[in-house]
């Protein structure tokens, strides 16, 4: 079960007996690490404490992980790392003596619940004629690291005692061969490293020994037979003389064959290596990489569908940051909560879809609803108020709650709106950016969140790279689609550095229960900033638009928003989805390279790179391309003289063979 908290949980990473980990985003879009403390140990005060204790001595270990949020009071208690500590979950959950597993492998259980009283375990009945005697047992659970920290005497490391009892379980009763029973006490059910230490006497059985068993007697002798004699009655022919020269002959032959064979079936092999193929060989990619960063040849198959499907949608891809600036005010008398302007971002994907430079993007990143944007500037101003030590970490989600209902976010003016603005930019994006090459743009009409969250961004260049629109009848469940948006691997993600990154994903099911516009699930997402990204079909076209999935995977961006309600934004904004002229050309141009024409290739991705246009993927085409005539002009005219002559030696040698064959026949004696 999802836990519960001020981040958006995306997936969980790693389970255990007593809890999970989980990704998770706060409010300004940073990813961090959840541990959680879960089921029958989130009840149980032992493990609530020994949870706390866990995460703070990690915290005052030097070069510890230290937490940066959390909520040890919480029904399920949580722990929130930076994603850039590495392994933070995993050594707070090993110190408990819990480690983790992927969430997909099958579960090992929880452990027993304070006070739970196990099942006794019979006794195993004693042999007829093998007296036992034992000595009973105390149940009291062994621990693997007394409260001295020093190891119980008996107790090895691993935490299991030398009788065999778990040290965080709950031991089982026995009953002795006398039958009595042994007296136990249920396992507390406390968190290993803090159990208490377990004494008993460990169970003495003796049995006498058997004699051992009468060795088996030697089988008698045979009888004698009187007809057997050490002489040889019949003598034996002397075997013929081998012909080895004649069939040494032969193999000769033989051997001869095979080789000519080999020879000319190698030549023929290497002959058609050394011509290349219409599409052009493996390792002729662009020897220009794109400013980009992005290589559709590097995440497709080179040649194939996905990849051409990439390079013609891919140039009309933008990046999109939306920036707002306000003031938080009191709801009922309209005093500032803080006399500075409060000023955040959000980043998203989107896509150009005409001539005139008109962007297609998520509603929400760039005209959020106004109680996502007061939440989001309270935590702005929250974190403000961290850092000026006006208020502790710990604190902040309970602040920001407690005044989210009495807030309002509003421009200078009380009655007026905070402002915004918008900014996209191609190929490689950076984050903060507002100069060129970012290009400014303004919001000219948006769908609410339940009818598709989409707006329309209008910019201020035109003659942007264009995508092209589907159709929606792609998008069935089962089907296959392309998806691209941005991404970053940095951790800081004011200043990142953002590039695109693409997927093959199913669409996995049709959902109808979130607004009147169906959304279609798809089985994986590529990253927080990939909302306003695209669903593209084998063409390279435009079928749905990428969103989050409000009803489950924690929020992530998986998914999909059908074309058809991007058709009917444009549509009431007047606005017609179109190529330009230099698409139509680039298009052209990958139809060529794609399918061996160089020349023309070469000639058309030229004219789309010299254009200008910021279609950076012509000119690594066109170069690829180019590259592709040189290794044709370069290979050698082949010549028909060498399969004449190896076809010629190779039927002299099979009827040679075939001779010897036969005067091997001819030779044999006759009986």
């Amino acid at each position: 079960m999802q836990p519960e908290g001020p981040y958006r949980f995306t997936e969980a990473s790693g389970v255990c007996q007593v809890g999970s980990v989980w990704w998770a985003v706060d409010g300004q879009d940073r990813l961090l690490t959840i541990a959680v403390l879960e089921g029958a140990a989130a009840a149980d005060r032992p493990w609530r404490e020994a949870f706390t204790n866990a995460a703070d001595t990690l915290a005052q270990t030097p070069g510890g992980p230290r937490y940066v949020n959390a909520d040890f009071a919480a029904a399920r208690p949580w722990v929130a790392y930076p994603a850039e500590v590495e392994n933070a979950a995993d050594k707070l959950f090993g110190l408990l003596g819990m480690p983790l597993r992927s969430p997909h492998l099958e579960p090992v259980g929880d452990p027993a619940p304070r006070g739970a009283t196990p099942a006794p375990t019979p006794a195993t009945p004693a042999t007829p004629g093998r007296p036992t005697t034992a000595t009973p047992t105390s149940g009291v659970p062994a621990s693997a690291v007394p409260a001295s920290g020093q190891p119980a005497s008996g107790v090895p490391a691993s935490g299991v005692p030398a009788s065999g009892v778990p040290v965080s379980g709950t031991p089982s009763s026995a009953v002795p061969a006398s039958g009595a029973p042994v007296s136990g006490m249920p396992g507390s059910g406390a968190p290993p490293v803090w159990a208490a230490h377990a004494t008993g006497s460990p169970v003495v059985a003796t049995a006498p020994a058997e004699p051992p068993a009468a060795h088996p007697g030697f089988a008698d002798p045979p009888p004698h037979d009187p007809f057997a004699s050490p002489a040889r009655r019949i003598q034996p022919s002397p075997p013929p003389r081998p012909r080895t020269g004649l069939r040494l002959g032969v193999a000769a032959l033989a051997l001869v064959v095979l080789a000519a064979g080999g020879g000319l079936a190698a030549w023929a092999v290497t002959r058609g290596a050394d011509a290349p193929s219409p599409a052009g060989p493996a390792g002729a990619f662009p020897t220009v990489t794109p400013a980009a960063g992005f290589r559709p040849w590097s995440q497709a198959a080179p040649y194939s569908a996905q990849e051409r499907a990439l390079a013609t949608a891919v140039p009309g891809l933008v990046f999109v940051e939306a920036v707002f600036n306000g003031y938080l005010r009191d709801g009922r008398t309209g005093a500032l909560l803080n006399p500075t302007p409060v000023t955040f971002q959000r980043r998203c994907s989107g896509f150009v879809v005409d001539p005139a430079g008109h962007v297609l993007t998520n509603g929400q990143c760039v005209a959020p609803d106004e109680p996502v944007a007061r939440e989001r500037a309270l935590y702005t101003l929250g974190r403000i108020l961290v850092a000026g030590k006006k208020l502790t970490s710990g604190a902040l989600d309970g602040w920001v709650r407690s005044r989210t209902a009495g807030t309002r976010f509003t421009g200078k003016e009380p009655d007026r709106p905070p402002s915004s603005q918008v900014f996209v930019q191609l190929n490689q994006a950076t984050g903060g950016l507002t100069g060129t090459p970012a290009i400014a743009g303004e919001v000219v009409r948006t769908r609410a969140a339940d009818a598709g969250d989409l707006a329309l961004v209008k910019v201020a260049r035109p003659d942007l790279p264009a995508v092209e629109l589907g159709d929606a009848a792609a998008l069935t469940p089962g089907g296959v689609v392309a998806v691209a948006g941005y991404h970053t691997v940095d951790a800081d993600f004011r200043d990142a550095t953002y590039t695109l990154r693409s997927k093959t994903v199913q669409v996995t099911a049709t959902d109808t229960g979130q607004g009147p516009v169906p959304l279609f699930r798809i089985g994986d997402d590529i990253g927080i900033y990939s909302h306003g990204g695209v669903a593209l079909d084998p063409a390279g076209r435009v079928v749905g638009v990428l969103t989050n999935d409000r009803s489950g995977a924690g929020g992530a961006n998986r998914a999909v928003v059908p074309v058809t309600a991007a058709r009917e934004l444009l549509a009431e904004a007047g606005v017609t989805p179109v190529l330009g002229d230099a698409d139509r050309l680039y298009r052209r141009g990958l139809d060529a390279y794609f399918t061996g024409r160089d020349d023309t290739a070469v000639s058309q991705l030229d004219a789309v790179a010299r254009g200008g246009n910021g279609n950076e993927l012509a000119e690594a085409y066109r170069q690829s391309a180019a590259d592709r005539q040189q290794l044709t002009a370069a290979a050698p005219e082949q010549s028909n003289l060498p399969t004449v002559l190896f076809s010629g030696l190779g039927g002299a040698l099979l009827a040679a063979l075939a001779i010897g064959v036969v005067l091997l026949a001819r030779r044999r004696p006759r009986r």
